[in-house]
């Protein structure tokens, strides 16, 4: 029995993990069906919007910012090696809009905005407003989880949007003024490298983050244990759960949309 025991363990562990994604992905296809059924709440979805979109926007910008500057003090010192410094602009616009920009923008608002949705409702859970929801006849996923994960799916991608303008940017800062690159010079290698799809393929990208950041946020907290330590618990899976499933998706998707 001892020898087998580590063998049991981890098929408990397998079981138990695909049994929750089974719950996750039953979820998602619970919200996904709620989101064209009336009623609606476009106060709620208003309300999502303004706390995902707009109070994101500091934390991605100066991500964005110092990211792009970064990335331009990198390419710049790996391509000396080889005389290539020229390529710093076109690597460092490519860089934010098809990778950088989507993934780092959306843990980010993971970080923010799924600890966020799951400490709040799984405050409500904890002190039965979501129990009256239901006793008001108020469908509480069509109530707390639909406008969180549309707004979430709308706003990410207009932030990440604004990410890859201002990692550009950074990037154009860092290569003027401390690599002393031509200011003209730097924005046509700019213009001329990056293609339209490398630009969608990131927009494409935030959108599916946007859905999984909402959507865990709101399934953890929605099976939140009772008492503030389930809370806290529900918090944390959130944040964790949906940074692994945007690097995870993020693989995906570029799979999808760049492979030969």
């Amino acid at each position: 029995m001892s020898i087998l025991a580590p063998v049991a363990a981890l098929g408990r562990l397998v079981l138990s993990s695909l049994a929750m994604l089974g719950r996750m992905a039953i979820f998602a296809g619970e919200t996904l069906s709620h989101l064209v059924r009336p009623p609606f709440y476009p106060k709620e979805f208003l309300a999502a919007l303004m706390q995902i979109g707009w109070f994101s926007l500091p934390v991605v910008g100066m991500t964005a910012l110092f990211t792009g500057g970064a990335l331009a003090l990198q390419i710049y010192a790996g391509g000396a090696r080889f005389s290539a410094e020229a390529v710093v602009p076109s690597i460092v616009a490519i860089g934010m809009v098809r990778e950088l920009g989507p993934v780092l923008g959306g843990l980010m608002v993971a970080a923010r905005v799924a600890s966020s949705i799951a400490a709040e409702i799984g405050t409500m859970k904890v002190t039965e407003q979501i129990d009256a929801l239901t006793t008001l006849s108020t469908n509480p996923m069509k109530y707390l989880t639909v406008p969180r994960v549309l707004a979430a799916t709308l706003a990410v991608p207009v932030l990440v949007a604004v990410g890859d303008s201002i990692g550009i940017f950074g990037g154009y800062l860092v290569g003027v003024n401390r690599l002393g690159f031509n200011p003209a010079t730097y924005l046509k290698n700019t213009r001329e490298f990056l293609e339209v799809w490398d630009i969608v393929s990131g927009l494409w990208k935030g959108a599916a983050f946007g859905f999984i950041v909402a959507l865990m946020g709101c399934y953890y907290g929605m099976n939140s244990g009772r008492g503030a330590q389930g809370v806290g618990r529900a918090t944390k899976a959130a944040v964790v759960a949906a940074s692994v499933l945007i690097l995870a998706t993020n693989y995906i998707l570029t799979e999808v949309f760049f492979s030969a």
